[in-house]
């Protein structure tokens, strides 16, 4: 594998290569980022990742100068996938001069969830994606489940900007208690560490009573607000465990948006988003109905 970090160099590297996959990451890799590189080499040849901790879509209070770098165990861990480059550039050579021209998602979209409780995020992930793109031109790019919202987004994007990048989506790893894999694990305390798989049980109980209600036979009846009561359930259950929640939602897998009666009665595939903070660690998490 070789390690590149100057963009001319990559595209020296790759010039030729019309069949690339690519997985972004910001590194402290984990079994859900090995797994894409799988998947990325099932749908391309050769397979190239980057790790970049991207300032843009980090938050003032976020966690930026923290977040782990761990980047010559990273490169081992590449290597062994058989991955044959990866681009490792530094701010000064993704970003030599400041950022000016950023890609902003819809708004209907883009400020949702956790554009919500994250403004500016998803501008600054699509911003570093798409220039990530430009320098590697893969024909593939792999992204995780795990981040619902991020997925469609820059799934969006692609087809948008008609870029001739086909996104392939690789589902969510978990430990063994259920726990989605996750850099930001690492942050937390072994007791938070026991507790963390809640967060997946509450969402698969909320799907339970969701499938419940609308497996009644007065389903024709069933309203939005009914799904607002089990979102507002599942949220009381977290904080009375200690979490702190941003958000929990039941949404349409297709646009993000809260589904109204008709979405119910026409059986529109749904997907439960969530985040919420446990001491000092944000975790995110969802399941498709």
């Amino acid at each position: 594998m070789k390690i590149v970090t100057d963009i001319q160099e990559l595209r020296d590297q790759l010039r030729g290569q019309n069949r690339a996959s690519f997985v972004p990451t910001m590194g402290n890799l984990h079994e859900g980022h090995l797994s894409l590189m799988r998947i990325a080499r099932q749908h391309g040849d050769p397979v190239i990742a980057s790790i970049f901790v991207n300032r843009l879509q980090f938050g003032p209070n976020e966690d930026f100068d923290k977040y782990p770098r761990t980047l010559e165990a990273d490169a081992e861990k590449l290597e062994k996938e058989g991955v044959y480059v990866l681009f490792a550039p530094t701010e000064s050579v993704l970003y030599p001069e400041p950022q000016e021209y950023r890609v902003d998602p819809p708004k209907q979209l883009g400020d949702i969830l956790e554009g919500e409780f994250r403004p500016g995020f998803f501008k600054g992930v699509c911003t570093v994606v798409l220039k990530l793109f430009s320098c590697v031109q893969p024909k593939v790019a792999v992204f995780g489940k795990k981040d619902y919202q991020q997925l469609m987004i820059i799934r969006q994007m692609a087809q948008q900007f008609a870029l001739p990048v086909d996104i392939v989506a690789g589902e969510t790893i978990r430990a063994e208690d259920g726990l989605a894999l996750s850099s930001r694990n690492g942050y937390l305390t072994k007791e938070e560490r026991t507790e963390a798989p809640q967060l997946q049980i509450a969402l698969q109980n909320l799907r339970q009573e969701i499938q419940g209600l609308l497996g009644k036979a007065e389903s024709s009846s069933i309203t939005a607000h009914q799904l607002l009561a089990l979102e507002q359930k599942a949220s009381e259950a977290l904080k009375n465990r200690g979490w702190v929640p941003d958000y929990i939602a039941i949404r349409k897998r297709s646009n993000l948006l809260a589904p109204n009666t008709e979405d119910l009665l026409t059986k529109k595939e749904l997907v439960i988003l969530t985040a919420a903070k446990l001491g000092k660690t944000r975790l995110i998490d969802n399941l498709e109905v």
